[in-house]
């Protein structure tokens, strides 16, 4: 899996910029990647470095319009902490 693979998107809300003071920035990240690979990518992509990655599962919610029913793809959510020598990432900067 190449890096931009793994790393779907940044997740942007105010809990996660709030975690942005402590060098913790939030992704959506791909499902079948492991925390090893999201390190070496946010690695590659960012070039910075990662001190430790957090992994969250989450199921996709029922949805329906009108008559018809389905539900939102499940998704996997990384946190992922910097060590305090890294630079930050400009990303998340406002």
């Amino acid at each position: 899996m190449l890096a931009h693979d793994i790393i779907r998107r940044p997740i942007i809300t105010e809990k996660s910029m709030d975690q942005v003071a402590d060098r913790k920035y939030t992704f959506e990240v791909a499902k079948g990647a492991n925390k090893i690979e999201i390190k070496k990518a946010v690695e590659e992509i960012f070039k910075v470095e990662v001190e430790r990655v957090t992994t969250m599962n989450y199921k996709g919610k029922p949805k329906r319009q009108g008559m018809h029913f389905g539900k939102r793809a499940d998704w996997k959510k990384a946190v992922v902490k910097l060590t305090p020598g890294s630079k930050t990432i400009e990303l998340f900067e406002a």
